[in-house]
């Protein structure tokens, strides 16, 4: 098994944005710190293929130190947001095996791991390169945004060893939260974990920490790519 059912009120009461023909693929998509899924489900309307399923779940609400220990939406616990500080361990891998276990839903359902992307944005684009990086099926693909890799020290122990895992990893170049070196460093980090071949690396000038139609735009010709119509 790459999860568990534990997930499945995640998908229950996740935001979802169906194809308009038969559904021959899906992306799972994971928001940021404080956010739910509903804004990037409205947002990838706009950019949205007919064949493919969109899955936006909402993260529970948790005491994150990095704020005081306020209750919000969040995928596991952030005690900061550098390389070196202390990770959530036990927090990220239930995260991850709660996200697994949607895998696990569609692929029963149909759809196989193969025409299956996660993606994310921030903390849910960390998340996103943690799952693909440990499930055991070779998916069909990661889109990370803003982000960075979290347990980077447990790698490469830690990876499935799927090495043909198309990334696309997007980040703005005036991220004040997530400096774009950040972003840099990971994509260094993930080509000796697949082949360097499979990742893509964009970044974008006078973008902060959010998100644009060109990156969009990019986005959807991964997928686009990566999760023909079949």
């Amino acid at each position: 098994m790459c999860g568990n059912n534990m997930s499945l009120p995640l998908l229950k009461e996740a935001a979802t944005v169906s194809g308009s023909e038969k559904e021959t693929a899906a992306v799972i998509f994971l928001h940021g710190l404080g956010d739910t899924g509903q804004g990037w489900a409205d947002t990838m309307t706009e950019f949205q293929l007919p064949h493919v399923k969109y899955i936006f779940p909402h993260a529970p609400r948790i005491p994150v130190t990095l704020n005081l220990k306020s209750v919000m939406p969040a995928w596991f616990d952030l005690m900061g947001l550098t390389p070196d500080c202390p990770e959530d361990e036990s927090g990220i891998k239930k995260a991850a095996d709660n996200i697994k276990a949607i895998i696990e839903h569609e692929a029963k359902n149909g759809i196989p791991p193969n025409r299956i992307m996660l993606g994310g944005f921030s903390q849910g684009g960390a998340l996103s390169l943690y799952t693909a990086l440990t499930c055991q099926h070779q998916l069909g693909g990661v889109v990370a945004l803003s982000c960075w890799l979290p347990l980077h020290k447990s790698f490469p122990s830690a990876s499935s060893g799927n090495r043909n895992l198309p990334i696309l990893q997007c980040h703005g170049e005036m991220d004040a939260m997530i400096p774009v070196q950040f972003g840099a460093m990971t994509a260094e980090m993930l080509k000796s974990l697949v082949d360097p071949k499979m990742i893509t690396f964009k970044t974008y000038p006078g973008l902060s920490h959010s998100s644009s139609h060109q990156e969009m735009e990019a986005v959807k010709e991964f997928i686009e790519k990566h999760l023909p119509r079949i």
